[in-house]
């Protein structure tokens, strides 16, 4: 050791036994005026020494290293009065601290009610590192959202994308879902897709919850791998409360499609079991049964007589039965006055049932031969030429999926106000699977030029056509084709996960400051295994007639369908008698199947500098990802005879890389109701684990898909800057600008350059690629108030606006015939340019009302051959109103209506002038209603 690594050694430890002889502490607790409720983030601060800390999720605080003396101790927290108290701090040992705080203007501030709630929400965000937005439990409860996504669509610089009406997946600032972390309890969520890593939210239920945060900025103590936000959400624990509290929610759920009422209902507690050791836990219940109604169309062409139509136009009715089950359960024990432990354990089931019912036109035997007379085209089978044929199908798909996620963690944290270590250990694993569904069973008619069948097609509507036909409406014209029997869908991702952090904290004059060290490592494993029957005849006579069902369908008359249980039932009672295609079974059985290992090992350093008015913390993380993955490469050729010759050969690939992610967040408040805050840092997010994972398949026509294991990760260079004012009666405005430059995104490519793979010849390959650079900026607007100066009855007023505009654009790249590359600049997939929310509310006595609006602007969904190829999603609204009545101090009653404006999805691409059909939605709206009774 030289000599200035020998001095510092020697002044650290010198401060050390200093501190240790000379110096006491301050802690305690932070509640709310009745002391019924721990308050998160409430600042804490010793006047005369300008130290300042945040309570922690038991609204605790501590203060190490103080000396010995009399001082001014201050707690603030938003909405709240701001309590001085006085304490002698003795030269060893520890003093309390604790304050109970009452709201402006006297009362209470639990944290239940929209007032409250919107308190809680600001005051974290108050308090937090850097540029971060929160939703906190009964926050969740004011509004009529369904899962967590909905919940966090609220918050500045959030959208959702939608399933059926449903929100599914989260967008940060307008950016791929992709782009985001998820995790629970601190415990990163796999996702149960088969080849996605972003977690589809709707899994987890909104009333197992305790807060949500979305954190947009990095600091090297956080796992490194996003670019959106990293979602991070809390189940509730024993120490939230200060006394036992008991839940119960019930409530009904009528969609205006399906007419049907379905239940759900809810159940959650904390219970201490003496003063150190407590119990957590909820469970809920949640059956959705609805109707989707959609009509689709693609391969848009436009011949020579200036007919624009799709080849392939198709109506679908869908009915959809939908089960949440949902339970936490969390033990926590406070070992010491400086040590807290916990054990914390999720479960979440959804079960997804589908019943679709589809028509489908197939016009692709007319070209020059359909005829356009304004927005119709007509389509009659007189003018075919002998051999083409209108081919009309009618399918039904019954399949149903059960997704699973669970995780368990067990660790501790010790804080002495000098050290502090934390240490957690966990075990997470999703899966979905399917094991017998039929997707589809197949019914087709095919309408000659001597069958009298013809159909025209009105393209006039605003969002999708309709027709009139004859000669087609025949159940028994239509003959079985095809059963497409997925046997097995097996998805699996788990990951095991241990880290610990240490910290030690140096008292100064005018703040601390913290040397702070930890490590991470995680064991991930993904694999998808896919089995696939596919029955191309039937030995015997078996027409739609056979099993012909009602429609529920009500954009139009979609002629004859299935029935819904009635195809599984034949299938079932005649199995024996269809006739299995064991060539196309095994390519669809062994083309999807792969399994890809990954290990990210992590450390991390930084430094921290805290005080009343400035926090800096610079730092930076290190991770190594070591990746072992293998599939399928499946080549079909044919022999001198024509039959198929199908040679499956597994593949392996194994590769490793490091990246390093600095990071600078500085957070200044010049006063204690105006916060300044900027952050540098670097981050990444590694490739889908399913477009890296080396399947290969080689069609007869030498046409490829292939996955990329030599995919890098995203790697962001990423710059926020924000400002945040809070007003004195609980409400602030706030305005971020952020700034990424992303290096190595992923799209798909189409390369038309030929060439040879393990032996196998292609002429066409498809493949998840790395882009060069995209850059995203953009600004995010928030304004909230509670509007309690105004003159009753206007004083139960609220509001919450917020707005996000994001630019982000990047160049894709193709070859063309002659195998040269030309790029195309375009918006990122997923990106919306503009998103905002408004919510209005109004509370005072027993009542609580809610409307809640949020739009996001149409994105990039899929990029295509060319701009008249690429898929785009229109802009969506939606409105939803909610309403409470106090009955007692423990009884509520409640009505929600979610989606009153019937908002729809709209999917086009613009071709030949106009915006053409490719995907139409719509749902109708849903009413809940019922109670919720605390204890």
């Amino acid at each position: 050791m030289n000599r200035s690594l020998q001095l510092v050694a020697g002044l650290l430890a010198s401060a050390s036994f200093a501190t240790i002889a000379h110096a006491g502490e301050v802690a305690g607790h932070v509640n709310d005026a009745t002391g019924t409720r721990a308050l998160q983030s409430a600042t804490v601060r010793i006047v005369e020494l300008n130290r300042q800390v945040e309570t922690d999720r038991a609204g605790s605080y501590v203060f190490g290293d103080v000396p010995a003396g009399t001082y001014t101790l201050e707690a603030r927290y938003v909405g709240a009065e701001v309590i001085t108290k006085s304490v002698s701090v003795p030269a060893t040992g520890r003093i309390d601290g604790s304050f109970d705080l009452p709201a402006i203007g006297g009362g209470d501030i639990l944290v239940t009610g929209q007032t409250a709630n919107l308190t809680s929400a600001l005051s974290r965000q108050k308090a937090a590192d850097g540029v971060e937005s929160v939703l906190t439990r009964d926050a969740v409860g004011q509004f009529p959202d369904q899962n967590v996504a909905e919940s966090l669509r609220r918050l500045p610089g959030v959208n959702i994308l939608n399933d059926q009406g449903e929100g599914r997946f989260v967008a940060v600032r307008g950016l791929d879902p992709n782009l985001n972390s998820t995790s629970l309890n601190g415990v990163r969520v796999p996702a149960p897709e088969s080849d996605v890593r972003q977690v589809a939210l709707d899994v987890i239920s909104a009333d197992t919850i305790e807060s949500i945060e979305v954190k947009k900025s990095f600091t090297p103590d956080m796992d490194g791998d996003f670019v959106g936000a990293s979602i991070q959400i809390n189940t509730t624990s024993a120490f939230d409360s200060k006394k036992n509290r008991y839940n119960v929610s019930a409530e009904g759920s009528w969609n205006d499609y399906s007419g049907k009422v379905t239940p759900k209902g809810s159940f959650d507690f904390t219970q201490k079991l003496g003063e150190d050791f407590g119990v957590a836990g909820s469970v809920s219940y949640y059956k959705r049964k609805f109707e989707t109604d959609n009509v689709e169309m693609a391969d848009w062409t436009e011949n020579d007589d200036g007919a624009v139509y799709g080849e392939t136009l198709e109506y679908r009715d869908y009915d959809v039965e939908r089960t949440r089950i949902n339970a936490a359960l969390s033990f926590d024990w406070r070992v010491s006055d400086t040590t807290k432990a916990y054990v914390r354990g999720n479960w979440s089931q959804f079960d997804d049932h589908e019943y679709r019912r589809r028509t489908t036109f197939d016009f692709g035997d007319f070209g020059d031969l359909a005829t356009a007379s304004g927005s119709t085209v007509s389509f009659d089978t007189a003018d075919l030429d002998d051999g083409d044929k209108l081919t009309v199908e009618r399918d039904l798909k019954d399949r149903f999926e059960r997704q699973r996620i669970r995780t368990v963690s067990i660790g501790s944290d010790t804080d002495t106000g000098t050290w502090k270590f934390n240490w957690q250990a966990s075990y997470a694993k999703s899966t979905e699977k399917e094991t017998f569904s039929l997707d589809p069973m197949r019914f087709t008619g095919e309408f000659e030029n001597n069958s009298g069948a013809a159909v025209s097609v009105d393209n006039s509507g605003r969002y999708f056509p309709t027709y009139t036909s004859s000669g087609i409406d025949t159940a028994s014209d239509y003959k079985f084709d095809r059963l497409e029997l997925t046997t097995l869908s097996d998805s699996q991702d788990e990951e095991w996960a241990a880290k610990a952090d240490l910290a030690r904290t140096f008292a100064g004059d005018n703040g601390d400051f913290t040397i702070q060290g930890g490590a991470k490592a995680r064991w991930r494993t993904k694999s998808y295994n896919f089995n696939m029957s596919r029955f191309d005849d039937y030995d015997g006579d078996f027409t739609l007639a056979d099993v012909l069902g009602k429609q529920t369908y009500r954009l139009l008359n979609m002629g004859p369908v299935a029935n819904k249980s009635g195809s599984a039932d034949f299938y079932l009672a005649n199995s024996a008698g269809f006739e299995l295609n064991e060539d196309d079974s095994l390519i669809d059985s062994s083309t999807s199947d792969y399994k890809v290992k990954e290990d990210v090992t992590a450390a991390y350093l930084l430094g921290r500098w805290d005080s009343a008015t400035l926090r800096v913390i610079g730092g930076v993380r290190v991770e190594r990802t070591h990746n072992d993955m293998s599939g399928n490469l499946v080549a079909v050729s044919e022999n001198d005879d024509g039959d198929a010759v199908i040679a499956v050969s597994p593949v392996t690939y194994k590769r490793n890389y490091t990246n390093w992610l600095p990071s600078l967040t500085v957070r200044y408040s010049p006063q204690q109701n105006l916060v300044a805050r900027f952050a540098g840092y670097k981050t990444v997010v590694r490739p889908n684990l399913g477009d890296m994972a080396p399947s290969y398949t080689i069609n007869e026509d030498g046409e490829g898909t292939f996955g990329n294991p030599a995919l890098k990760p995203y790697q962001s260079w990423n710059f926020d800057a924000g400002f945040e004012y809070y007003f004195a009666n609980n409400g602030a405005l706030t305005f971020g600008a952020f700034y990424k430059s992303v290096k190595d995104y992923i799209y798909d490519q189409t390369s038309t350059a030929s060439g040879t793979f393990n032996g196998v010849e292609y002429t066409e390959v498809q493949q998840a690629v790395n882009g060069d650079k995209a850059e995203i900026a953009g600004i995010e607007l928030g304004y909230s108030q509670v509007f309690s100066m105004l003159p009753a009855p206007f004083d139960g007023l609220l509001t919450q606006v917020n707005y996000t505009y994001t630019y982000a654009r990047g160049s894709v790249f193709y070859e063309n015939d002659e195998g040269d590359q030309i790029a195309r600049r375009i918006n990122l997939p997923k990106s919306s340019k503009n998103t905002f929310n408004v919510v209005l509310g109004y509370e005072k006595g027993p009542i609580s009302l809610r409307a809640a609006g949020t739009f996001r602007d149409k994105y990039l969904d899929e990029v295509g051959d060319a701009v008249d190829q690429d898929r785009i999603v229109n802009q969506h609204f939606q409105l939803d109103l909610s309403a409470k009545y106090k009955v007692t101090e423990n009884i509520r009653l409640f009505a929600d209506w979610v989606n009153v404006n019937n908002a729809k999805y709209y999917a086009y691409q613009n071709y030949a002038g106009a915006q053409r059909l490719l995907q139409y939605e719509e749902y109708g709206s849903t009413v809940k209603f019922g109670a919720r009774m605390s204890f």
